[in-house]
């Protein structure tokens, strides 16, 4: 009968459920599921299918490339821990190894979804340049690291046209998601190569490094007609290693010039014209000045004798009161 059950563990294939034998939680739920059970024929018959389980896990898991990244396990982990609680709150109704076999099973489905995932996926998620990344090693249950080479087999992996205008602004960003997973430390370096783009092939010895940074992106502000060119951005490791590799096409367009209007300006006057213009407004200002003066006087005349004769009408009604006050 037990020779049964590991055949059928063996067969069932809990395939794709490697790495799990690695985890640490899950291992000691295993071993307190095992514990529990009172009958000790049946925590040997446990303790047997989990360590023939486990055997398997690594043997399969090489049929996957044997690797999973932290990530992937973490999520394999909590979906199989969840129905593992679930499982052992149910009312067992068959025997407790046939249980056991079931909810590995129910394991080796979680596992399978997530592990193919990763390895289509997550694993090697570079299009182009170079991965090295660290992922657990199923085998050994150690962390190593794995490397990704490009797909393309090519260094360079693009180039990018960019436009700006003169006096402008350019901003070069040679970042790709699949950086964040390189192992160990990296920078970003940059370097120009002077001249109309695509004007000639280029080789390395074309270029004149310009900064090197943690950043990913370089801000060209205020650019010139001379700023054009091939510039280059290499993500490398602090050993020379080149992981990355992209070049930008910079054309810095003319500024458009300002259209000036001309000056209007007045035509000059002759010696004759500034004689003719001051004699003819000599001849208009003198009789005006003239006029004006004995438009003056006249007035004054009038507003005296006006006055006057306020003045005698005045003191006449004064003197005709004060006589008849007398009387």
């Amino acid at each position: 009968m037990l020779m049964m059950m590991l055949g059928l563990i063996l067969c069932c294939a809990i395939v794709t459920e490697a790495c799990l034998q690695c985890d640490r939680s899950i291992r000691n739920m295993h071993i307190d599921f095992t514990l529990h059970v009172v009958n000790v024929r049946d925590q040997v018959n446990l303790k047997t299918i989990m360590e023939a389980a486990h055997a398997s896990y690594k043997e399969e898991s090489q049929k996957k490339k044997g690797v999973i990244d932290p990530s992937t396990l973490y999520k394999a982990k909590t979906e199989y821990q969840n129905e593992f609680k679930h499982f052992l709150k149910q009312q067992r109704r068959g025997s407790i190894t046939s249980e056991a076999i079931q909810i590995m099973n129910k394991g080796k489905e979680i596992l399978k979804k997530h592990l193919d995932t990763f390895i289509r996926e997550g694993l090697c998620p570079n299009k182009c340049g170079l991965l090295n990344r660290r992922v657990m090693d199923c085998i050994t249950c150690r962390y190593k690291m794995y490397s990704c080479p490009s797909p393309s087999g090519q260094e360079c992996c693009g180039e990018y046209q960019v436009k700006a205008e003169e006096e402008g602004q350019a901003v070069l960003d040679c970042y790709q998601p699949w950086h964040s997973l390189l192992l160990g430390s990296r920078e970003y370096h940059y370097s120009w190569a002077a001249g109309v783009p695509k004007d000639k092939k280029l080789s390395e010895s074309d270029f004149k490094d310009l900064v090197v940074m943690e950043d990913s992106f370089m801000v060209l502000n205020q650019l010139q007609l001379d700023d054009q060119g091939t510039y280059q951005c290499s993500l490398q490791g602090k050993d020379g290693t080149k992981f990355y590799q992209v070049r930008y096409l910079l054309t810095v367009t003319p500024k458009p010039t300002e259209i000036t209007r001309p000056v209007m300006t007045l035509p000059s006057l002759s010696p004759d014209d500034d004689e003719s213009f001051f004699q003819s407004s000599e001849g208009v200002l003198v009789p005006l000045m003239a006029t004006v003066a004995a438009l003056s006087l006249a007035g004054c005349l009038v507003f005296a004798f006006v006055l006057g004769k306020m003045i005698i009408k005045k003191h006449t009604t004064d003197n005709g009161e004060e006589s008849g006050g007398r009387k």
